[in-house]
């Protein structure tokens, strides 16, 4: 009978010390650690390899079993597995033991309210999204494509494919630029006169397709 210890947070900036020392005061004679969310059970290959090593009379010990998922299906599935090979699950912040019948009441009780409290937190982050956009403020992902780079590039007389290949980017985003540009031209040119174009400025714009 060995009790194995798992700790967890969700970030690489969190810290894992203090679940570590509840870990090894408890009695854990062997920790895994990881960073990662718990959202998910993908991924996580330190919580997979205890419930692949583990076996029948061994612990696994968590401080808190939002540590183990914050799902209450990815939490029944890591339990009914844990039961279904004899091993049990303790916490040592919380009233957890799946060898008695409270301790498993306990322990369902708490996967619902880590899902509650999970789903909360998506809406609000939605919330503060829209409530963003309202008010002009929501700037939302930082383009992955600089447009002003790969203006740059053309005016240096390469070609989209050219300009993709430099920047590890599709040919796609690399259009997308050229015609934005190309429209913004167009719409200013309605209203102020251009100066007038050489014929190499002209051949050029066609063989990037910026003119007709």
């Amino acid at each position: 009978m060995t009790m194995y210890g798992y700790a967890r947070v969700s970030t690489a900036d969190q810290d894992l010390t203090l679940q570590l020392n509840a870990l090894k005061a408890a009695g854990c004679e062997i920790i895994r650690e990881e960073k990662a969310s718990g959202t998910s059970t993908k991924g996580r290959a330190a919580l997979a390899t205890l419930r692949d090593f583990m076996r029948k009379g061994d612990t696994l010990v968590v401080t808190r079993i939002d540590r183990l998922a914050r799902s209450i299906g990815d939490l029944q599935d890591i339990v009914r597995s844990l039961k279904e090979k004899g091993v049990a699950l303790r916490a040592t912040e919380q009233p957890i033991d799946t060898s008695t019948a409270a301790g498993k009441a306990f322990l369902d009780m708490l996967g619902v309210f880590a899902e509650f409290e999970t789903n909360l937190r998506r809406e609000r982050q939605l919330e503060g999204i829209a409530q963003a956009k309202a008010r002009g403020v929501y700037k939302g992902r930082k383009p992955s494509v600089d447009a002003a780079q790969v203006r740059e590039l053309q005016a240096t007389g390469l070609g989209p494919t050219a300009i993709a290949g430099k920047l590890q980017i599709g040919r796609a985003s690399v259009y997308r630029v050229l015609n934005a540009r190309a429209a913004k031209a167009q719409i200013t040119g309605s209203t102020t006169s251009k100066p007038k174009r050489s014929a190499a400025e002209i051949e050029r714009d066609a063989k990037f397709g910026l003119i007709d």
